[in-house]
């Protein structure tokens, strides 16, 4: 999925190129841009992916904020071990939807609010407060390292629930979609 279309104008504007600098960047005329930016064309699939690729390689180039700008430091975790419960509750006292799950020093997956549901879902609320994390947790989330351009987050959270974040090869934040939304102010 891609970002909205009327968005792009904005995304050009922010980085400081010309709709003629974008339109050789993507291969496409001048006046093919100005008419997308316009909302008087729709492009296709394969244009608009190109322009949204050629704006985020260069947002990156501009971008000086650094997934640990944007990332939560207060990583709450819990074990294996742990229960659906535990896990719940610390979601609430956290105001969280996402826990990563570490055995020990080593991160073997997350839970999180969509997952809780889907389980639920599956099995009934009777066995809710019993299921063990280890039973019910998501695969690993991306981790990306502390100083990695904030431009490379955004697709990334699409497509997970949280991308956590090392710093000598340690979990040091945890990023959400909320924490993305940031990027925009």
């Amino acid at each position: 999925m891609l970002p909205r279309i009327d968005s792009i104008k904005q995304m050009r504007l922010k980085i400081g190129i010309t709709q003629k600098q974008l339109a050789t960047m993507v291969g496409v005329s001048t006046s093919m841009i100005n008419q997308i930016e316009s909302g008087r064309s729709q492009p296709s699939y394969d244009t608009a992916k190109k322009v949204f690729d050629s704006l985020a390689n260069l947002e990156g180039k501009s971008s000086s904020h650094k997934a640990g700008d944007f990332c939560s430091k207060d990583v709450v975790k819990l074990k294996p071990t742990n229960t659906l419960h535990d896990a719940i509750k610390k979601m609430h006292e956290s105001s969280i939807s996402q826990i990563p799950i570490f055995n020990g020093t080593e991160l073997v997956g997350v839970i999180s609010e969509d997952g809780i549901v889907k389980h639920l879902a599956d099995v009934g609320e009777s066995e809710l407060k019993n299921a063990k994390l280890a039973d019910t947790m998501e695969p690993v989330p991306p981790i990306v390292d502390y100083d990695t351009p904030a431009n490379i987050l955004v697709p990334l959270i699409r497509y997970s629930k949280c991308i956590l974040v090392s710093k000598k090869s340690k979990i040091v934040g945890i990023i959400t979609a909320s924490d993305t939304l940031k990027m925009m102010e």
